[in-house]
């Protein structure tokens, strides 16, 4: 049986960096040798595989505009689709205060104030004074108040300093994943502690396994401490996943020619794996979630579902088209309703 395979998540404009960051940028990397920047950039690559932290490999600005040129799209696009998510998901979410913690360039900051342009006091936390510089240069000139204006704390998240004011929404983005295993549950209790009684912790990682065994380890903690898992689990029972599978979802973002010069890249986009927490104090999930992209084949549109029950390979028959219609125009990690058929029910 021929299939089609729809993308993961079929990039939109708000999964590009914001004009005004791209600018940015851009005229900090004027002048730059992009050969250079190459080089800085395989060198820090390298470092991450190894799992050297980043604070220890960004040695000066040039080092952070490469990270920025080579990563800060794919962040950024991974982050903006999170959070993009919870605010059609949990519509009751308002945020005016961010904390933006292990924040690098600030990507979880542009796109936090891209999805809730209210937001008006912004606090960036990194042990990386390379990074935060560049995140207020580049902050500079975005024309939002917030951003210009934002805290630049130099702290580890490992000892978050006091007094940190607590926050409407709390991102932990791409900075876990440095962290040694046994730091993992004071962390999460650190920054869970931060968060406002109507307000979101949101955690960003790579989508590679062990940073989905990591995450659901965070999870049994922040449940633990009383928190609701509202994304991307359906549920608060033990992640029904097993074996070699593990949880991740994907955004397409655009490549720049300089992004592409830098990764070798021959296509125009790329597809940034990532996995993700949600956790609220209130609040319920919005629903089953779509854990692999949608296949559309002749009998109909096929998704593997997370629901309260377990997962579910289901199928929605073309002959039922309103329910065909609606899954198949559904995006890996949408929310839906239950599902429709088993492939047993249509044998």
């Amino acid at each position: 049986m021929e299939e089609s395979l729809r993308p993961g998540f079929a990039g939109s404009p708000s999964n590009a960096l914001p004009a005004a960051l791209r600018a940015a940028l851009a005229e900090r990397l004027d002048g730059l040798a992009r050969k250079e920047l190459r080089t800085r950039a395989m060198r820090l690559s390298e470092a991450y595989r190894a799992r050297q932290p980043s604070a220890g490999t960004i040695r000066d600005e040039t080092d952070a505009l490469a990270y920025a040129l080579s990563r800060l799209p794919a962040t950024y696009a991974a982050i903006a689709a999170v959070l993009g998510r919870l605010r059609d998901e949990q519509t009751d979410m308002a945020p005016l205060r961010l904390l933006d913690a292990g924040s690098g360039t600030g990507a979880a900051s542009w796109a936090a104030s891209a999805v809730w342009p209210e937001i008006a006091q912004i606090t960036m936390l990194d042990r990386s004074r390379v990074f935060l510089d560049l995140a207020a240069a580049l902050a500079a000139s975005s024309g939002r108040a917030a951003l210009t204006g934002a805290d630049h704390i130099e702290a580890d998240l490992t000892r978050l300093p006091e007094p940190l004011p607590g926050a409407d929404l709390v991102v932990v983005a791409y900075a876990l994943t440095e962290l040694a295993d046994t730091a993992l549950p004071v962390v999460a209790e650190s920054l869970w502690s931060r968060v406002t009684p109507t307000g979101a912790l949101a955690l960003v990682e790579p989508g590679a396994p062990r940073d989905h065994i990591r995450l659901m380890r965070v999870r049994d903690r922040l449940i633990a401490l009383g928190a609701r898992i509202v994304a991307p689990c359906p549920h608060q029972a033990d992640c029904p996943i097993t074996g070699d599978d593990w949880c991740h979802f994907s955004a397409r973002l655009p490549r720049s020619r300089d992004h592409m010069f830098l990764k070798d890249g021959v296509v125009p986009f790329e597809d940034e794996k990532y996995a993700y927490l949600v956790a609220r104090r209130v609040g319920d999930p919005a629903g089953n979630r779509i854990i692999s992209p949608v296949r559309v084949a002749k009998p109909g549109a096929m998704a593997r579902i997370c629901g309260p029950a377990g997962i579910n390979e289901t199928i929605t028959l073309r002959r039922d088209k309103p329910a065909f219609d609606t899954l198949r125009r559904k995006d890996w990690g949408d929310a839906v309703a239950l599902p429709r058929a088993t492939p047993e029910e249509i044998a």
